[in-house]
């Protein structure tokens, strides 16, 4: 008995043990606060890359098209096309965009013999994800108009004989580690640029009509590998 009570009373006097028991009760708190910290940048870098395929589309939407004879640049399908696998190339590809995600080119325009009233001209959509525009749909506005695009008193507007590219982004985020450590919904951009070139309205154009190009239509909810064919 002399010899356990000798035992037991070295181990209440014992402190060789503590930093470890901290430890162990530190840990979960400790992991789950750098958990978090992780997921939480990798969500900021992704916002970054939708907000960066954003402006991209928008920007090389204002740019393309073809020099014609009567010194308008035309759109064609191609063009629009291509400046949707450009979104896939140089930044989407990254996080699959068109897998989790869907971008929505609108082209707003003022309705022909009107000073100032708005409408969406045309539309173009790519990514499987099923979202729809937030702003409004292709031939909005025609009838009677509509204020812009973009949040509400916060509308952009086009010109008379111009037009402003609408790009809109939408990407379902996949967490990093589990949504447990984050809020696991959809990551929205939005971005606008004028038409850069003195374009010709009037439609978007088939190099060959007889071999028309693919159309990405927004009521197909579809990826990469069909943009041009």
């Amino acid at each position: 008995m002399s010899r356990a009570g000798t035992l037991l009373s070295r181990l209440r006097r014992s402190a060789s043990g503590t930093a470890l028991t901290e430890f162990a009760l530190a840990a979960p708190l400790v992991m789950t606060a750098g958990l978090w910290g992780v997921e939480s940048a990798h969500r900021a870098v992704v916002q970054m890359r939708v907000n960066q395929v954003a402006v991209l589309v928008a920007d090389n939407a204002s740019r393309v098209g073809e020099n014609s004879l009567l010194g308008e640049t035309r759109l064609y399908e191609t063009d629009v096309n291509d400046v949707l696998y450009g979104a896939h190339a140089q930044t989407g590809r990254a996080f699959d965009l068109y897998k989790h995600g869907r971008v929505i080119l609108s082209s707003l325009e003022v309705v022909p013999d009107t000073e100032d009233q708005q409408y969406i001209h045309w539309q173009r959509c790519k990514g499987e994800l099923m979202r729809t525009s937030g702003y409004g749909f292709e031939g909005d506005g025609t009838a009677s108009g509509i204020p812009g695009m973009g949040p509400a008193g916060e509308e952009i507007i086009a010109f008379k004989d111009e037009a402003v590219m609408f790009v809109e982004v939408v990407y379902d985020y996949q967490p990093l580690i589990s949504d447990a450590f984050t809020h696991a919904d959809d990551i929205h951009a939005t971005a606008a640029f004028n038409v850069r070139d003195n374009r010709d309205l009037s439609q978007i154009y088939q190099r060959d009509p007889s071999s028309p190009d693919a159309v990405a239509d927004c009521n197909v909810y579809d990826g990469v590998a069909t943009i041009n064919g």
